[in-house]
C-alpha cells in the first residue's frame, strides 16, 4: 500500500511546493495574496507561472485548463497545451503568467439568465490564488473565477469569495471592540458531508430515467428496503471498499483532506465526510469530489448516483454543511469554552448566527431549493422545510440565563455508566439533533438541508453575508462604548437580540406535525417548493443585504433568479419526457406480454381441463387490465399538460404549474404503473427492478 504522506497532495501546487520553488519574496506575496486578499503584479505572476509550469511538465502534464464553476452547477474546463512553435519547425513548451491569471473562454453557451445576448460570447476567467492548482488526468488545473465581458459573475466562486470578504471585514471590526486588534482576517470554514448511492453500473444503463434524470421515475418497492437498519455503519463488501479505497487515494492526491467513510440508512447509501477547510477551496475540493467519486465507480463497474431522492420510498442524501469561523490567528469564534456563560465573544458570535438565520430564514432556505432537494425536505428523512436552530440543552440554559438576568452557575458532565472493564467517558453536554435544519454541535453549526448534487457555495454565499450583516448591527451598537461598559453593553444588547430572535431556536423533534403548527404560530418560514421559495431571492430585504456587502448586484441575483427557475423548469419538464417514453417503449412492452403469456395459459388450462377455476389467472388479467386502461388516461394527460407548460413564458409561472399539475401528473401514473409492476415477473420488464438496483452490489 502507498505511503499516505508520500502521496497526499503529490498532485497540488500547494504551500509545500511553492516555498521549495519560488524565491522567498515572490513566495511571500503569493501567500498574501491568499490570505488576505492583496493583488498580485504580473511580474510574480509570470514567476509563479515559470515555475508551476516545470512541475506541471515533471508531473506528466501536456495541458493546462483554467477550472470554473459557472451556474450549471458542474464545472466547466477548456484545455491549452504548452506547446509553442518556434519558427524553425521545432516547439516550445511556454506559460506565461498572463495565461496563468486570465482567460477567455466562450460564455456564450452558458446560463446567464439574461446577463448578455447570446451573440455576446466574450467571457473571462481569472486565477484564484487562495485555491492551490493540481494536475488531473495530465492536464495542470487552475482553479478560477469565471465573469461576463461586463464583469457580472457568471460563477458561484465569484460571489463566494465576496461573501468571505464581506463576513471577514464585518468579524474584525467586532474583534477589535473586543479587544483583539492583532486580528487581521476572519475565515469561514467548511466541512460537507457527502451522501452518494453505488449500484450496478450495467443495471443503471437498462434504467432510462437514472440516465436522464439521475432518479427513478417509476418502480415498485422491494420487499425490502432499509427497516431493519441493517445498512447504517454495516459492514463495507468487499468490492464497496475496494471502490472506497481507490477513491480516498484519488482524492488524496489531489489534496482532499477525505476521513470518514461508511454505509447510510439505505441499502446502497454511503457517506464521505472530509476534514475542515477554508470555504473556497472547501467548495472546489467538493467539486472535485463528486466528479472523482462518479469516475472510480465507473472505473469498479459502480454508477455512482448524487441526485437527492434517486429512490421512491428509501431515504435520499443529503450533504450536511458544517460551517464555523476561524482568525487568522487560529482561534475557532464558535469554540463555547469550558465556560460559555462568561465567554462574551462566543456569545457575541453565537447570537449573530443566530439572528443571521432568523432575519434571512427565507435566503438560507432558497439556496438549497432545486427540484431533487424538494422530493427529500421534510420526508423523516431530512430537516423539514421550515428553518430553526437547535442549540442543545447546555447553550439554551446559558440563553435563558441571559434573557432573565439570572446567573448560569454550569452543569456538570456526568460520567457514563459503562462495563467496568470499559474506559470512563464523560458525557456530552448536549445530544445531537438530527431532525434540525440549523445545529449548533460543539464548536461549529451544521446546516443540514442541502441536498448530495448542490454545490456548497450557495448556502455558504448566503450563510457568510447574512452572518455579516448581523455583525455590523452589533458593531454598530456597541461601538461607541467605553471600555469599563463594554461588558455591560453587551449583556444588554444580547437580551435585547434574544428577545427578538429567540422564536427561531428549536430544541425538539423537527418532524413532529406538532412543530410545525408552532412553527407557524411564531411566524417562521414554510418554503416548502422552489416555486415557494424562489420570489424570496428578489426581495427588498434580500437586495439590500446582497447590495450593501457588494456580494451580488442587482443584475446578478435576477440573473439567479432566473436561472434557477429555469433549471427548475427544464429538470421537471425532462423528467416528463422520459416517463412517458419509458412507459410508452419499456413499461408497456412487458405488461402486454405478460397479459398475453397468462391468458394464453389460462385458456390452455381450460381446454385441457375443462371445468376447472381460472380465477387466480382471471384476477391477474382483471386488475392489469383495468391499471392499463387507467395508465393510458394517466399518460394522455401528462403529454397534454407538459405541451401546455412549454408554452408557459414567465419562470415563475411555469415552475408552480410544474409543481402543482406536471408533478401531480406524474405520481398518479406513477402510482398505476407500480401497482402493476407489483405483479409483474421480473423477467418481463426490460429495465432492473428496485430489488435488483439496491441489492445488487458485492
Amino acid at each position: 500500500m502507498e505511503n499516505i504522506k508520500e502521496i497526499y497532495g503529490s498532485l497540488v501546487f500547494g504551500d509545500k511546493v511553492m516555498q521549495e520553488r519560488l524565491p522567498k519574496d515572490v513566495y511571500k506575496a503569493v501567500r498574501e495574496t491568499a490570505q488576505n486578499g492583496t493583488h498580485l503584479s504580473l511580474d510574480v505572476a509570470n514567476t509563479v507561472a515559470a515555475a508551476m509550469k516545470e512541475w506541471a511538465l515533471e508531473k506528466g502534464a501536456t495541458h493546462f485548463t483554467h477550472w470554473f464553476q459557472p451556474m450549471t452547477g458542474l464545472t466547466a474546463e477548456k484545455h491549452d497545451s504548452f506547446i509553442y512553435p518556434s519558427g524553425s519547425g521545432e516547439m516550445l513548451l511556454e506559460f506565461s503568467g498572463k495565461e496563468l491569471v486570465k482567460g477567455e473562454p466562450d460564455a456564450s453557451s452558458f446560463p446567464s439568465g439574461g446577463l448578455r445576448a447570446t451573440f455576446e460570447a466574450r467571457g473571462y476567467t481569472a486565477w484564484d490564488p487562495s485555491s492551490p492548482a493540481f494536475i488531473k488526468d495530465g492536464t495542470l488545473y487552475i482553479p478560477t473565477a469565471f465573469c461576463s465581458y461586463g464583469g457580472e459573475a457568471l460563477d458561484k466562486k465569484t460571489p463566494l469569495l465576496r461573501s468571505m470578504d464581506a463576513l471577514s471585514e464585518s468579524a474584525v471590526k467586532v474583534l477589535g471592540l473586543l479587544g483583539k486588534k492583532e486580528v487581521k482576517r476572519v475565515n469561514t470554514t467548511i466541512g460537507s458531508e457527502q451522501e452518494y448511492f453505488l449500484i450496478d453500473k450495467e443495471k443503471y444503463l437498462k434504467r432510462k430515467d437514472l440516465v436522464m434524470c439521475g432518479r427513478t421515475l417509476i418502480g415498485a418497492a422491494a420487499p425490502k428496503g432499509q427497516e431493519m437498519a441493517d445498512h447504517y455503519f454495516g459492514v463495507l463488501k468487499p468490492k464497496v471498499a475496494d471502490f472506497m479505497h481507490e477513491l480516498d487515494k484519488e482524492l488524496w492526491n489531489l489534496g482532499v483532506p477525505v476521513k470518514t467513510k461508511h454505509n447510510e440508512v439505505a441499502p446502497g447509501q454511503h457517506e464521505l465526510a472530509p476534514v475542515f477547510e477554508t470555504a473556497n477551496v472547501a467548495v472546489d475540493h467538493n467539486q472535485l469530489t463528486m466528479e472523482i467519486m462518479k469516475k472510480v465507480a465507473d472505473r469498479c463497474g459502480y454508477a455512482c448516483l448524487l441526485h437527492e431522492k434517486p429512490f421512491d420510498g428509501i431515504n435520499g442524501s443529503g450533504k450536511h454543511n458544517n460551517w464555523s469561523i476561524s482568525t487568522n490567528t487560529g482561534e475557532n469564534l464558535l469554540d463555547p469554552g469550558k465556560s460559555p456563560q462568561d465567554n462574551k465573544q462566543f456569545l457575541v458570535f453565537l447570537m449573530a448566527v443566530i439572528a443571521a438565520v432568523d432575519d434571512y430564514a427565507d435566503l438560507l432556505r432558497l439556496s438549497v431549493a432545486t427540484a431533487g432537494n424538494d422530493h427529500r425536505l421534510g420526508a423523516n428523512e431530512a430537516p423539514p422545510a421550515v428553518i430553526s436552530v437547535f442549540v442543545g440543552d447546555e447553550l439554551a440554559a446559558v440563553l435563558k440565563s441571559i434573557e432573565e438576568g439570572t446567573k448560569y452557575d454550569g452543569g456538570s458532565a456526568a460520567k457514563m455508566s459503562w462495563a467496568h472493564v470499559l474506559p470512563h467517558i464523560m458525557q456530552d453536554t448536549t445530544d445531537r439533533n438530527r431532525t434540525s435544519p440549523f445545529a449548533f454541535t460543539g464548536n461549529k453549526f451544521e446546516f443540514r438541508m442541502p441536498g448530495s448534487s448542490l454545490s456548497v457555495a450557495q448556502p455558504n454565499i448566503a450563510l457568510n453575508t447574512a452572518v455579516a450583516e448581523e455583525l455590523d448591527r452589533i458593531y454598530e451598537k456597541l461601538k461607541g462604548v467605553a471600555e469599563d461598559k463594554l461588558d455591560a453593553a453587551i449583556d444588554d444588547l444580547l437580551k435585547e437580540m434574544l428577545k427578538d430572535h429567540k422564536k427561531i431556536i428549536f430544541n425538539g423533534n423537527g418532524y413532529s406535525d406538532e412543530w410545525l403548527e408552532e412553527a407557524e404560530k411564531r411566524g417562521l418560514y414554510n418554503l416548502k417548493a422552489v416555486p415557494d421559495a424562489m420570489p424570496e431571492l428578489l426581495s427588498e430585504k434580500n437586495r439590500n443585504l446582497f447590495k450593501k456587502h457588494e456580494v451580488l448586484s442587482d443584475v446578478e441575483l435576477e440573473s439567479r433568479y432566473e436561472i434557477f427557475l429555469e433549471n427548475y423548469n427544464k429538470e421537471i419538464h425532462i423528467e416528463s419526457l422520459t416517463l412517458q417514453e419509458m412507459i410508452r417503449k419499456d413499461f408497456t412492452q412487458g405488461l402486454v406480454a405478460y397479459m398475453k403469456d397468462v391468458t394464453s395459459e389460462a385458456l390452455k388450462k381450460k381446454e385441457l381441463l375443462p371445468g376447472i377455476s381460472v380465477s387466480y389467472e382471471s384476477d391477474i388479467i382483471n386488475i392489469l387490465d383495468e391499471t392499463s386502461e387507467m395508465i393510458g388516461n394517466r399518460i394522455h394527460q401528462l403529454r397534454d399538460d407538459t405541451e401546455r407548460a412549454e408554452k408557459i413564458e414567465d419562470v415563475l409561472e411555469a415552475a408552480k404549474y410544474y409543481h402543482d399539475v406536471i408533478l401531480s401528473d406524474m405520481d398518479g401514473l406513477r402510482e398505476c404503473v407500480d401497482k402493476a409492476e407489483k405483479i409483474i415477473p421480473d423477467a418481463y420488464l426490460p429495465y432492473p427492478t428496485y430489488g435488483q438496483l439496491l441489492f445488487s452490489l458485492r
